[in-house]
């Protein structure tokens, strides 16, 4: 079993989803974890409490909004003074937003850019160094099948997975001599309470039954039909933190049920 006792692991996102299962992931195997996202703060503070009772572990969490340059130097500041480290970056928050080029909302552009590309850029140029001090770094960057293909009424969203592609290889040559690794996952569908909620909207709104939704709609690219499930995402990001994975460093790897081998 991977052992990361004694470091600290930062996971955007992570109070809900993938980020959330990430953190179960990387808190069982020993790491102290900071968790930032938005929610119910009981609800929050009730994710953090469980996560220590149940691993073991410190647990912190950041309200920090990842869009604001100095809430992410103040968070990076206070995982490092709270938990003692900065071992390994989890870049997953991210938001959607689907229309037409020609509709698209310069403000909605700008914020899944934010959000989903420039918080990766500065997290990683935050974290680097302390990385760099203890000779030991791991960077796991969440993307999408959207970061390999593309489709349509999602201009920003793709730009801004193919940006993170291209940030984690450069991110990854530039530190392959030290032993600091930086790869990227890029999920198919995966069943989140947000996806949830897009189902549960998409049927009402095309009058089908949520089966059909899944089915027709969502997983209409992803050849297995079935979701990507977030404990087996959040696995493979613990074996990347694993010293077995420091060969692999700008690495894209694909976990979509066969989308991107059309």
């Amino acid at each position: 079993m991977t052992s990361l006792k004694n470091k600290t692991a930062l996971i955007t996102g992570s109070t809900s989803g993938i980020g959330l299962a990430i953190a179960h992931a990387l808190a069982r195997a020993g790491a102290n974890i900071m968790l930032n996202g938005f929610g119910d703060e009981k609800e929050i503070e009730a994710i953090r409490v469980s996560l220590e009772k149940t691993y073991n572990v410190s647990v912190r969490y950041s309200s920090a909004d990842v869009a604001n340059k100095a809430a992410l130097e103040t968070m990076v500041k206070d995982t490092v003074k709270t938990l003692g480290a900065l071992d390994i970056l989890v870049n997953n928050a991210g938001i959607q937003y689907v229309a037409p080029v020609i509709e698209f909302p310069d403000e909605k552009w700008e914020a899944i850019l934010a959000i989903n590309l420039t918080a990766a850029f500065r997290l990683s140029k935050l974290a680097l160094p302390h990385m760099i001090q203890s000779d030991w770094g791991r960077i796991v960057n969440i993307a999408s099948a959207h970061g390999m293909v593309a489709s349509p009424f999602k201009s920003a969203y793709v730009a801004a997975k193919h940006g993170l592609v291209g940030l984690t290889k450069t991110v990854a040559l530039e530190m392959a001599e030290s032993n600091i690794t930086c790869n990227v996952l890029c999920p198919g569908y995966v069943k989140t309470p947000l996806v949830e909620k897009q189902i549960a909207e998409q049927a009402k709104v095309h009058n089908l039954s949520e089966d059909r939704v899944v089915k027709d709609i969502l997983l209409a690219a992803q050849p297995n039909k079935k979701f990507i499930k977030p404990e087996n995402l959040a696995d493979l990001v613990l074996f990347l933190c694993s010293d077995s994975a420091e060969g692999m460093t700008g690495e894209v790897i694909a976990m979509d049920g066969g989308w991107t081998a059309h």
